[in-house]
């Protein structure tokens, strides 16, 4: 590999050094939660496999922007310009397990559509079928950045230290922005909003109370999803401006470096917000942590 000079701010490795601990901890998070629904046998039902296909896309995603920060330190520390052999993987991974990542979200809105609006259609809400869902998206997130590769878009950027398309206006930015970003959300809104007008119909006739406040407990998950969803887009701003700002003037020099600053640090943000609102979730993951406190709270009430 060639070896040259070039300029390095004071900056970078402690930037990427907190971006790495972001990455890494959610990786240990991601882990953990994976393990207690994989390993609990009461964790084995639908809603749970739901959570589980999020955090392995988030384990995904984290271990690539993990990867990538690794290999950033590396060169700036040795000062090299030069792409190496997983550079394009890199990048090409990072669309896919992102895919996946924002469409877990828009599954399980669906889901919870599906027990409202079809509740006797038993196989809609069937691990079966939610399988057959979650693979889909799955084909769909490795086949969807194929484009990039075809079109030979993913480029190195020598002053950001990564492979990736290129901000400016172009087919790939906007397809990249449509199916990654504007389609999931746009679906899980759309599924919002009709599991709203839904609830609203049951209260103005009658309904029994079970229907009603189920369909109420899932109009707020769905709204606790949409959280966590918008949540992201908030921290993805900076990029989302930057996307912006290519379609009429030139981005700053480090824009990928500053952009993933908050991509990196959101994804742990994330699992402790899914965690607080996820509540089976919660209370499986307590038991595993402190069993004591179910022993205690069991004594009492059978006393």
């Amino acid at each position: 590999m060639n070896l040259t000079s070039i300029l390095i701010e004071s900056w970078f490795i402690p930037i990427e050094i907190v971006k790495s601990i972001g990455t890494l901890l959610t990786i240990i998070v991601c882990t953990f939660f994976l393990c207690i629904i994989l390993f609990d046998k009461t964790c084995h039902t639908v809603p749970f496999m739901l959570t589980a296909n999020t955090c392995f896309s988030t384990l995904l995603f984290a271990c690539t922007l993990f990867s990538i920060s690794i290999v950033t330190i590396q060169n700036d520390l040795k000062q090299i310009v030069v792409q190496d052999s997983f550079c394009v993987i890199q990048c090409y991974t990072s669309y896919t397990f992102g895919f996946w990542l924002n469409y877990s979200f828009s599954i399980e809105a669906f889901y919870r559509y599906l027990i409202v609006i079809y509740p006797t259609r038993l196989f809609y809400q069937s691990i079966k079928f939610q399988r057959i869902v979650i693979c889909l998206t799955w084909i769909l997130g490795i086949i969807y950045p194929l484009v990039f590769l075809f079109t030979n878009n993913i480029v190195y950027d020598i002053d950001n230290q990564l492979c990736q398309v290129p901000l400016r206006i172009s087919f790939s930015i906007i397809y990249s922005a449509l199916f990654n970003y504007l389609i999931p959300l746009s679906m899980t809104m759309f599924i919002y909003f009709r599991l709203v007008q839904n609830v609203k119909e049951m209260s103005k006739r009658v309904t029994s109370t079970y229907i009603l406040s189920r369909a109420q407990r899932e109009l707020k998950m769905v709204q606790q999803t949409i959280f966590i969803m918008i949540f992201l887009v908030f921290l993805g701003i900076p990029y989302t401006i930057f996307i912006l700002m290519s379609f009429f003037n030139d981005v700053p020099k480090y824009h990928f470096r500053v952009a993933y600053i908050f991509i990196d640090t959101s994804l742990i943000l994330m699992m402790m917000i899914l965690f607080q609102f996820n509540t089976p979730l919660k209370s499986t993951t307590m038991k595993r942590i402190n069993p004591q406190t179910n022993v205690v709270l069991a004594m009492t009430i059978q006393n």
